[in-house]
Formats: structure tokens, sequence, C-alpha cells
């Protein structure tokens, strides 16, 4: 699935991070989302390794890469920690400056590095969410019975960790078929890497805290930055699940791109079928829409 990229584990000072990297063109770093990892991009990277060199990175506490002790206000697993980790990656590899897609808390990553490390983020885009102070704000029953992650795994330990641990297969098969994807759209080697990730008592832990951080930190910064009005410099997609809960749930607010346009001086975007994990259900079009965003100037 990921034919001629090579494998890596790149020490950024906290933590190692374990990449799959191929291609010669511009940088380009993709973040995947719970409860996933690098390997969400195999239908995805591949394709756009012809024009980029794609980075394809498990985050802090996902995946192969290190799983570093956290701390009572869960500070290491923060999306600040976490960007961190990405722009002193890109750096080790030599692209002080490059682009960067995220999915799910992959993209709440990427946003953070465009905040808070402006010159080394080209270009963003953000998959299926909007930020996290946002979402907060916005929350009500529907986001806390659709996706359970945010207020379960938030909750103290050990209760979420030892819910993780019980049954990996079904936490993840509930993810993968309950957000509007087609559970066929995961191969038998993708979902058994997936389920085997989660397995892992520090992996449970580090994921846990990394909701945990969302829940205070994160939003907390999130709201320090609207309050002095700090944005994106760089050019913003915002791609989203048609017919989800971001297409259906901020309508009133105009819409998930609208919602953007309050965070982003340069923010474009549209809906995307394939329910939340569309870059595996769907990836000839998610293809088309990065390759064709990330390759424009300016």
């Amino acid at each position: 699935m990921f034919t001629e990229f090579e494998t890596a584990l790149v020490d950024v000072g906290e933590v190692a991070i374990f990449i799959r990297r191929k291609g010669s063109g511009p940088p380009l770093l993709l973040l995947h989302g719970f409860p996933e990892t690098h390997l969400m991009w195999h239908r995805v990277a591949p394709a756009l390794a012809d024009a980029f060199t794609v980075v394809c990175a498990d985050l802090r506490g996902y995946g192969a890469s290190g799983k570093p002790a956290s701390a009572p206000d869960h500070g290491p697993y923060a999306k600040s920690a976490m960007a961190l980790d990405m722009v002193r990656l890109m750096e080790a590899l030599g692209f002080p400056r490059f682009a960067v897609a995220g999915h799910d808390r992959g993209a709440r990553v990427a946003y953070r590095m465009a905040l808070d490390h402006a010159s080394r983020v080209a270009r963003l885009a953000v998959l299926d969410i909007v930020p996290t102070g946002e979402a907060f704000q916005r929350a009500d029953a529907r986001l806390v019975l659709a996706f359970w992650p945010w207020s379960l795994l938030a909750q103290a330990e050990p209760l979420p960790e030892r819910l993780l641990l019980a049954d990996p297969e079904i936490v993840l098969d509930h993810a993968l078929g309950g957000w509007g994807s087609d559970r066929a759209s995961f191969p038998p080697e993708i979902r058994a890497a997936y389920v085997e990730a989660l397995r892992d008592p520090a992996t449970a832990h580090a994921i846990c805290e990394e909701y945990r951080a969302a829940a205070t930190l994160d939003v907390a910064c999130d709201a320090q930055d609207r309050c002095a009005g700090r944005r994106f410099a760089c050019p913003t997609l915002a791609l989203w699940s048609a017919g989800g809960p971001l297409d259906t749930w901020y309508r009133d607010a105009g819409g998930p791109l609208a919602i953007w346009r309050a965070w982003a001086a340069d923010a474009t975007g549209r809906a995307i079928d394939g329910g939340h994990f569309f870059p595996e259900a769907n990836p000839a079009e998610t293809i088309t829409e990065l390759r064709a965003f990330f390759a424009a100037r300016g």
C-alpha cells in the first residue's frame, strides 16, 4: 500500500515520530485522526507522491510514535505540543516550510501549527472539523451522542482507558461504521493494524490524554486566539463530509466554511461524499481536491 515509501523513526526532542516518506516535489505533511494512524492515507499518499514529497506521520501517542509521560494538566498532549513535534520533524527532514493536510485530530494539530508557527506552514487543509473551541462552544446533545470520544475519552482516568482496552475492535468498528463511512472502505489489514494499535495500554492512555487536553488546554488556546484576533496567514482548504454533522449542524452559522473564514483570511472548501473517513472511503475526490489546492501558487 505504501510501495517504495521509506520508513523512519525521527527524534524530535521530547519524542520520536514514526513516518513514511516518498517523493521529490514540494513537502506535504499528512496527519491522521482517531482511531487511526498514518495508514489512513494509504490510498491518498501514493497518488500525491508523484507531485510532492509526501510525509505521513503518526502523531505523538498514536501508532508507532513515542508516547511520552503526561502531566496533571495534560500539557504533553495539547495540540501546541503535538504541533511543535511536527515542525521539528519537518525541520529534521530538511523542510523548514511545508504544506500540511490533517484529518480529524490531525487537522487540529495542523491548524495549531498554522497559528503557532505561521512562517512554517505554506498551505493548510483541514478535513472534517471545525476549530476545537468552536465545536465545544456550539456543542449540544447531537455532538455528545454522535461523537462520543469528545466526552467519554476526556473523563478522568482510568475509566476511558479501561473501556478502550476492554474491546478495541468494537470501538474501532463503531467509529468506522457509525460516522457515515462504509466499513467496506477499510481493508482487513488496515482495520487489523488500527485494532492492534488500540490494544496498547500506553496508546490508550495517550489518546485519552489528548482528548483531555482538547477539552481544557486546547479550548483555552482557541479562546485566546479569537480574543486576540489571530488568523491563519496561509491559504486554507476546508473539506467536510457531505450530509454529515458539519454539513448540517452549523447551517445557522453559514456552514463550516463560514466558521473557518473567521479564522483564515483566505479560506475555500466544500463537502465531499464518503462520510467522516472520506480520505479512505472516497480517495479519488480527496486526491483531486488536495492535489489542486497544494499545487496552486500564492
